[in-house]
């Protein structure tokens, strides 16, 4: 996988250029499994298995990958304690947790207007 570098320029940072790391920052964040998981494990540390139980649908694969990408991006930090069975777990980092309240927020517009989206929906499917 090709990563680009951030080299400081404005530009370097615009989501709207294909080419930027912004971009793929922004493309790795933005899909449900990464917001789930950022979203449960804002509560606190959680292992595999339990993580696994609080997103419901996400299979072990998009788990794994998406726990990966997110440990990649400095989001997720992942402890692996030395026993037999191993025990590994999962916590946010500090940018983790600051992407935790843009998610937050991003689930109170959710809630706010889920009764507005479904009529919307409602009136357009007919």
């Amino acid at each position: 996988m090709v990563t680009k570098q951030f080299t400081g320029s404005l530009d370097e940072a615009d989501v709207r250029r294909a080419d930027t790391l912004a971009r793929e920052i922004f493309s790795d964040v933005a899909n449900k499994w990464a917001l789930l998981i950022i979203e449960a494990l804002g509560e606190g540390m959680l292992r595999f298995g339990e993580l696994r139980d609080e997103i419901e649908g996400i299979s072990h694969k998009m788990l794994t990958q998406n726990l990966r990408m997110l440990e990649r991006n400095g989001l997720v930090e992942r402890t692996v304690h030395p026993v037999v069975p191993p025990r590994v777990e999962y916590t946010l980092t500090e940018p983790g947790q600051a992407l935790r309240v843009t998610i937050d927020g991003l689930c109170d517009w959710t809630h706010r207007y889920l009764g507005h989206i479904e009529a919307s929906r409602h009136n357009f499917d007919d």
